[in-house]
């Protein structure tokens, strides 16, 4: 007889446990209780999910950003007593230097000293002289970002096809 006491008293215990977590009215009967519980739990399950998807959305927006930063191309221009000091830096790839040093010989430029790293990513920084003292910073630096550019419009057609 106890023991039934004792069930009892535990059952009502969980009763009133789930009542106040379902935030449910005084109600005794219990099949109310535990399609409260039910729906409670449910609603639970969609705010799950739906944390779920937004941070399934932010990570999908951090890698796009990622890529986007990888992507990112660094050329920097300054005006010399002779020429221009260039640096470029941006994502590996083929022919970036052939690309830069074409740019720079169509402008009229003659590299004069130039460091080239392609470790991690293509680094480089170059001595130019100017056969044409009419060149501005703003004019070498759109030329090296065309040319850049040009090359990343050409690997893109190439995977599309």
């Amino acid at each position: 007889m106890a023991s039934k006491l004792q069930k009892r008293i535990a059952m009502r215990r969980k009763i009133h446990i789930l009542r106040a977590q379902t935030k449910c009215s005084k109600s005794v009967k219990r099949s109310f209780i535990n399609t409260a519980a039910l729906l409670h739990i449910y609603k639970l399950i969609l705010k799950l999910e739906a944390i779920k998807r937004e941070y399934l959305n932010l990570m999908a927006t951090k890698r796009e950003y990622l890529k986007l930063m990888k992507n990112m191309q660094d050329v920097e221009v300054q005006k010399l007593r002779e020429g221009f000091l260039v640096k470029v830096n941006c994502e590996k790839g083929e022919d970036r230097l052939v690309r830069i040093l074409e740019a720079l010989d169509e402008m009229g430029l003659n590299v004069q000293q130039a460091r080239v790293s392609c470790n991690k990513r293509f680094e480089m920084e170059a001595i130019a002289v100017a056969q044409d003292q009419a060149l501005d910073v703003k004019e070498v630096t759109e030329a090296l970002l065309g040319a850049l550019k040009r090359k990343l419009e050409m690997r893109h057609k190439t995977q599309e096809a």
